[in-house]
């Protein structure tokens, strides 16, 4: 578990969905019968803590089946200049998507088993370095979760819904 000093004004947005609404169906992803787009939301963040050097960013569906849930998003080594993640304007900001649970780099979106809805957790993590060490496109959700620890000045959270 990552210990972090929580700062209330560290705050994660979104213009595609609110905390606990649904995701549009063009973030949903565009196989397995899922029919979204599989385009990333954009992320807002605004009063990241004193002294951070970059952020990372997770997308993780805790109700999937598989052991330790699914991780759809990685992305790590963000400028501490960034405000957001907007995968179709930040083209010339440098960032490393790691690998998703999907086994591949870059978003994986929602595409959960007919039934009750799951939630997908949008953290971003406000860092201390400016690169974490010893992490590459082949690094995990729980890799990075691991690298973190010790660095994490505090981090935000959005959650959004979806289901089919």
């Amino acid at each position: 578990m990552i210990a972090l000093v929580v700062s209330g004004a560290f705050a994660l947005t979104s213009p595609a969905f609110t905390d606990g609404g649904k995701l549009p169906t063009s973030a949903a992803y565009n196989l397995m019968g899922c029919g979204g787009n599989n385009v990333a939301p954009v992320l807002n963040w605004t009063g990241a803590p004193n002294g951070t050097k970059s952020y990372a960013v997770t997308m993780h569906d805790p109700d999937a089946k598989a052991p330790g849930g699914w991780w759809h998003w990685v992305v790590f080594n963000i400028p501490a200049t960034a405000t957001s993640l907007d995968a179709a304007k930040n083209a010339m900001v440098p960032w490393v998507d790691g690998t998703t649970s999907f086994k591949a780099r870059g978003y994986g979106g929602p595409c959960p088993p007919p039934g009750a809805p799951h939630h997908y957790n949008f953290m971003v993590y406000a860092l201390d370095v400016p690169m974490l060490p010893g992490v590459s496109g082949d690094t995990t959700g729980p890799d990075l979760l691991q690298t973190m620890q010790g660095h994490v000045l505090g981090k935000t959270e959005l959650t959004g819904m979806y289901g089919r």
